[in-house]
This record gives C-alpha cells, structure tokens and sequence, in this order.
C-alpha cells in the first residue's frame, strides 16, 4: 500500500502541465480528538492520492490542518469523504480566491505534536470556550466601534503585505510570540474593549480566543473563516473591502491580492512591491519582497553573497549548506541584515 510520494516535484509539475485540468485550492481546520493520529494519517493519504489530491496537511491528537489542491471534478467526491468522516461534516471549505495549477506539487501528511504551533498547555484552560464568530457584515460594523481593538494574530512577513486597516500588527515571528505581547499591550482593557481578531483562515484565532478569555478578556471576537472567507463574502454580497493588500498564503502562489493596494516594499530597493520569493540560493531560502528589477539584477538572492554562491558548482553548493549549524539558517522568514528596505 503507497504512503508516500512517488514522484518528485518537478515530475508532478509536468504531470500538471500536460493534464490540463482545472484544480481547486482550498483549506479547512477542526479540532477534534483523533485518538490515534498515524492510523488515521494513513486513511486520509490512501483516500486523497487516489483523487489526486495535492497539500500540505497536518494531524494531531487535537484534530486536523489542510491546505490542499485538487481537480476540480473531484470536488463532490472529496466532500463527500469528508462528510463521511464524523468530526468533519460540513466543515467549512476556505476557497482560494485566486486558483493556480501548480499551488501544490505533493501530497504531505504529516502527523504533528500540535496541528497549529502555539506552545500553549491545552490542560489549563478551556479551549472549547471560544469567542464569538464574525460574518463579513458584523466584522465590518464591529471593527468601526472606537472601543474596538482589532488585532492581526499572524505574523510579520504576513501582515507586511496586508492587513486590515486600523489593526494591530505585532512584529513577530511566531504565533506563540504574539499571545502574550497583545496580552501586555492589551492588560488595561480587559473589560471595557471589544477584542476582534483574525488570521488568514480562522484556525489562529480558535486557539486564541479560548486562551484570551481564560486571560480574563470579557468581549472575544474573531472572524469566521479568517481573511481567505471574508473576501469571499465581500465578493458574493458586494461588501465594503476594509482589507488593504494582499493575503498571505501558505502554498506556491504565497499571497492571494484582496485589494488594490501595495502597502509593503521591495526590500531590496525600496519600490513598492508585494511579491515574496525564496532566495535562489538553497542553503540561505530566505523569504523576502522583491521587485521585478532586483529580481533580474540579483538573480532571485537576497544578497550579493548568496548571488556568488549560486555560481558554485553544485556539489560546493550542497557541501556549504550540510550540516545542523547551517540547516538552522534556512528557511528564515524576512529576517535578514542584507534587506535594506525591511520594515
């Protein structure tokens, strides 16, 4: 029985290519006790390979994260399987707004302590206290309250790109680091402010709401379904747009564009710009905004250095980033001296 991967990257990619077919990108969340998480890992791999389905998905004793892609024409199918799953009956399904063949390029289900990395002690509160869930139309009229507080709950190079207009945007590098940051900033208001937050699919503020109010906020709120729902609602219902930019997302597209607006800048040059890339350079793969210009001038790096050492032979190339001390510099988020233009 197959459990894993087959094909590369690149191999799915052509596969992709030649098939033609419009694809789905989607994801969706429940927290539910799965009491055992690799017998079920398992389940789903065989399930959604079959239906071509391509993601990033994790699961846990606490229940199940999805981002995923799949053909469109197997939609009902794997709605059907997952109305079949009890904990998952009309979840709710977070469709991209904007749809790309090639969002996904593997199947990966991963079995994880946590689905989301919170750091919290599940143990000592309750989290199935949650706050209230907010439409479009009521996130809309709530957030225009003056003892509203409104707080993004996702992190810096998230919200460097787009945020709602008049939130809190806490530069931080981790979920985890901005629970207590906005619990400190927030102390003195506990009870007389409304405390409305969102993230980019709702799974974020779940957590955050139950921890918030066993932190003695007396008003929680979050939106439902996070910014990937709420622009569809303003679609659907003609909605006034309060989202500034683009919607951070976690898949090769890397950002959904919800507004016209270019709040963020090349961090290279300076320009406006909200296009994120990896650097070309594999043992750096640093995530940071770059503009066409400085695209092409630096051949896809994010430094002059790392732009000498794509030139290496590969074999020098792997050789520089093996080993546990240089594996930990990857895959850093916009955190880098070399970005001149970094907020």
């Amino acid at each position: 029985m197959q459990l894993y991967n087959t094909l590369s990257a690149n191999e799915r990619s052509a596969l992709l290519e030649q098939a033609g077919e419009d694809r789905l990108t989607l994801s969706f969340y429940q927290y539910a006790y799965i009491g055992n998480p690799e017998l079920f890992r398992n389940h789903l791999f065989v399930a959604w390979d079959a239906m071509d389905v391509l993601g990033r998905i994790y699961v846990a004793n606490e229940g199940i994260n999805a981002q995923l892609s799949l053909p469109a024409k197997n939609f009902e199918d794997f709605k059907s399987f997952l109305d079949g799953i009890y904990f998952l009956e009309n979840v709710r399904l977070n469709i991209a707004i904007e749809q790309d063949l090639k969002s996904f390029l593997k199947l990966k289900i991963k079995v994880r302590d946590k689905i989301v990395a919170d750091g919290l002690n599940d143990a000592t509160f309750d989290v199935t206290n949650k706050g209230i869930h907010l439409d479009a139309v009521s996130f809309n009229q709530i957030i225009e309250d003056p003892d509203t507080v409104l707080v993004d709950m996702r992190n810096h190079y998230e919200s460097e790109i787009g945020h709602f207009k008049n939130a809190i945007t806490p530069d931080v590098d981790t979920f985890r680091d901005s629970l207590d940051i906005i619990e400190e900033d927030l102390k003195d208001h506990k009870e007389d402010k409304k405390l409305v937050m969102y993230c980019t699919g709702g799974i974020r503020c779940e957590k955050a709401s139950a921890y918030y109010k066993h932190k003695g906020f007396k008003n929680v709120f979050q939106l439902e379904g996070g910014i990937i729902e709420y622009a569809r609602q303003v679609k659907n219902l003609g909605l006034e747009n309060k989202f500034l930019g683009k919607n951070f997302v976690f898949d090769h597209r890397r950002g959904e564009r919800i507004s016209d607006h270019v709040i963020s800048q090349c961090h290279q040059c300076g320009e406006a710009c909200d296009t994120h890339v990896n650097c070309a350079n594999e043992a750096c793969h640093l995530l940071f905004i770059q503009c066409d210009n400085c695209r092409a001038q630096m051949e896809e790096c994010c430094s002059v250095e790392c732009q000498e050492i794509i030139q290496l032979p590969l074999e020098e190339q792997k050789a520089l980033r093996s080993g546990l001390h240089n594996s930990n510099k990857i895959f850093k988020k916009g955190r880098s001296e070399k970005l001149r233009y970094k907020k």
